[in-house]
């Protein structure tokens, strides 16, 4: 009996070494070079063999690292019956599980430092808005104090319980209750939680409550969320979004403008978003069918975009896509615009170009887009341009009567 369990935990060793070693080779054979931050499409056929691939392959590794580790326990423990049935002294199993807690502490403490310096170098690049510097302050803070935090208690857990682990020439100390310490282990946590969240809350504060004056004299750019795509729309010459109804929306008026609002014939539409460097700019969201998020990772910004519900966001971008190309030494770097909510089978792909250029390059830019009223939209709409004879008038749009 002992003979066939020693030989199915052989096999099953012996199996699952051979499908680490297939696992291994093909996912070598299959994988692809490593994409770019700025570009997380996936390629069916390539990249997500190589996810699921990569996938298999560190679960069959935990697996094997388990059935190891069961494995020399069972040996172990077959040489402590052993020593006994020779009336020999057995193992220290105190001993054995204090230094195993030692070997724990220096593979997790080497596991925690591969963790910040392989996987800590693909963070994003310096916050390319005013804002997003006081977002990653307050993030570092935050990760320097809880890597201290768990530094710190993880070398005294495990020291502690080599130090102390259990002997027959001592009696442990029983310790039912110690105010002193109980109080520290609850102030000085709640003390340094409360400061994180006030400063938090503040920063936050800070970055939401935007003056009218200030979002007056921002750039407004509305951008209207569905599967899956975003829909940009700005102003004309007059500086002003027209307004926006759902019950006017079509397969030629995508957002619902509604043109009984003047400020609605100069809006212009785009394929992209571009706005100038180191100008406040105001995004106006809304869904049309689910949530989605509005999500710029560079610039440290991320909203909802929530039916029937209008949000907005200002910010001031500070780095120029140009300039942002030439620190990541990548000259087909661009800024993307993100859902970070799922919301679909097409949710990885729903992303948008968001360029950031200088005036002059805005200025120009903005002068080829084509109006958002089209020739198609104003057939719909039965709109005609009306020519009044009044002198010094521009053209001006009207509906027909008919």
């Amino acid at each position: 009996m002992k003979l066939k369990k020693h030989g199915i935990k052989t096999a099953s060793a012996f199996i699952s070494l051979l499908l680490l070693f297939i696992t291994k080779l093909t996912f070598a054979q299959t994988s692809a070079p490593a994409a770019s931050v700025n570009s997380p499409t996936i390629d069916e056929a390539g990249t997500l063999n190589t996810m699921w691939m990569g996938i298999s392959y560190n679960v069959l590794l935990f697996l094997l690292i388990c059935i190891v580790v069961a494995v020399v326990g069972r040996i172990l423990k077959i040489y402590d019956l052993t020593l006994q049935i020779q009336s020999k002294k057995g193992l220290d199993w105190n001993r054995l599980m204090a230094v195993g807690f030692g070997l724990f502490l220096v593979v997790g403490m080497y596991g925690a430092y591969w963790e910040y310096t392989v996987q800590g170098s693909m963070i994003l690049p310096e916050a390319a808005s005013a804002h997003g510097q006081k977002i990653d302050e307050m993030f570092n803070i935050t990760l320097i104090i809880t890597t201290i935090v768990f530094v710190g208690t993880q070398i005294m857990l495990f020291t502690f319980a080599y130090i102390y682990r259990g002997s027959q020439l001592r009696k442990a100390y029983f310790l039912p209750h110690n105010n002193t310490i109980e109080k520290l282990w609850t102030i000085v946590p709640a003390v340094v939680l409360t400061i994180l969240v006030v400063f938090g809350s503040i920063t936050w504060k800070n970055i939401q409550d935007v003056s009218v004056k200030d979002q007056r004299s921002a750039l407004n750019v509305d951008v209207t969320a569905h599967q899956f795509a975003w829909e940009v729309r700005y102003p004309g010459n007059d500086n002003k979004l027209g307004l926006k109804n759902y019950k006017l929306v079509s397969a030629s008026n995508k957002v619902g403008v509604d043109f009984k609002d003047k400020n609605s014939y100069d809006d212009l539409t785009a394929d992209e978003i571009v706005v100038p460097v180191n100008k406040p700019v105001r995004i106006n969201l809304i869904a049309q069918d689910v949530i989605h998020s509005f999500y710029l990772p560079w610039f440290r910004v991320q909203i909802n975009a929530v039916p029937g519900l209008p949000t907005f966001f200002q910010f001031t971008p500070t780095i120029t896509t140009d300039d942002m190309r030439t620190k990541m030494d990548n000259q087909n770097f661009e800024y993307k615009l993100y859902c970070n909510k799922v919301c679909g089978g097409n949710h990885f792909n729903m992303q948008k170009v968001f360029r950031v250029v200088k005036e002059a390059e805005y200025q120009d830019w903005i002068s080829k887009q084509k109006p958002y009223l089209n020739d198609q939209l104003k057939k719909d709409l039965k709109m005609a341009i009306a020519q009044p004879k009044m002198l010094g008038l521009k053209n001006k749009l009207a509906f027909n009567k008919l």
